[in-house]
């Protein structure tokens, strides 16, 4: 039975703890020729960066051929082709699919018609499983456990489909806090503050944070991001609400990290890049290890 990473819970606890496992390994021995003979497609509907190219250079490094496309205007969809279609046709030629799209519930959609394992590389507002697995491999990282950690999220976390993913990953250990830092326009939607109420994970919401940075552990920035939003003025009223510059990270924990799934725009002063604390770029790094780590999984190679 083929096995598809749509959400970050299409994974158990048990199966985070063996991703972060294979994480460390790839990381320790990044060439590894796994995908020797394979095919992955490569389908972004949407732009990216990171995400694209670690998820290319894993395949890389992990020994397989790269087919797809980073831009759908080079695709048949700009002559209408459906999605239901494309995945068709694309699941004849590859080993397996990793896919951005801008609609919710597309990489669900391609799972069900495919016939090769799908890895959603992000689905609108909704999730970003691979990203929420390198976050957290960072934070295993970082502070040496996944448990007990008092998480700030910070600024988009309406829209933020990494926000969501890390949320529903980390209540699975021991003793979260998450401390939702958001203007009211973007605060954390109520079904996942509901799936913190219903067991029994603390969480506090506030606007403002520099009086409460001194308890996180990890600091996890988000941009607020323009192509979600319908009306400009509503974006410019938001856009530049939550900045973190170095001089705020002086009262914090000498465990404190801060986390980016990056782009970033304005929301992290360039001043914090020279602070121990600032781990984003690091992050980014753990990104193509974690992605070795995932693929290896979903295609059962290790």
């Amino acid at each position: 039975m083929k096995k598809d990473l749509i959400s970050i819970t299409d994974f158990s606890k048990e199966e985070y703890l063996r991703i972060m496992e294979l994480a460390a390994d790839f990381e320790a021995n990044p060439n590894q020729e796994l995908l020797k003979g394979k095919v992955v497609a490569s389908l972004f509907f949407e732009p990216s960066t990171r995400t694209r190219l670690s998820f290319e250079t894993a395949i890389n490094r992990l020994g397989g051929r790269i087919v797809g496309f980073a831009d759908p205007d080079s695709s048949s969809a700009t002559k209408g082709e459906t999605l239901h279609d494309t995945i068709r046709m694309v699941s004849n030629y590859a080993d397996l699919i990793v896919m951005r799209h801008p609609l919710e519930g597309a990489a669900r959609y391609a799972a069900e018609v495919s016939s090769v394992p799908i890895i959603n590389a992000g689905d609108g507002a909704n999730q970003h499983p691979t990203q929420t697995l390198l976050d957290m491999y960072s934070i295993l990282k970082t502070q040496g456990t996944l448990d007990n950690i008092n998480l700030f999220m910070v600024g988009d976390l309406k829209f933020g489909r990494t926000v969501h993913s890390l949320l529903q990953a980390m209540s699975e250990f021991e003793n979260p806090i998450f401390n939702f830092i958001a203007p009211e326009s973007l605060q954390m939607p109520r079904a996942y503050k509901h799936h913190l109420e219903e067991r029994g994970i603390r969480y506090f919401e506030h606007e403002e944070f520099t009086d409460i940075i001194s308890e996180a552990d990890i600091i996890y920035m988000t941009r607020v991001q323009k192509e979600r939003f319908s009306d400009p003025m509503e974006y410019e009223k938001v856009k530049d609400v939550y900045i973190l510059n170095k001089a705020m990270l002086e009262n914090t924990k000498p465990n404190v990290r801060v986390l980016h799934p990056l782009p970033r725009v304005n929301e992290i002063a360039t001043d914090v890049d020279s602070s121990e604390k600032a781990y984003y770029f690091d992050q980014a790094l753990n990104g193509m290890f974690t992605r070795e780590a995932i693929i290896s999984h979903v295609m059962n190679l290790k």
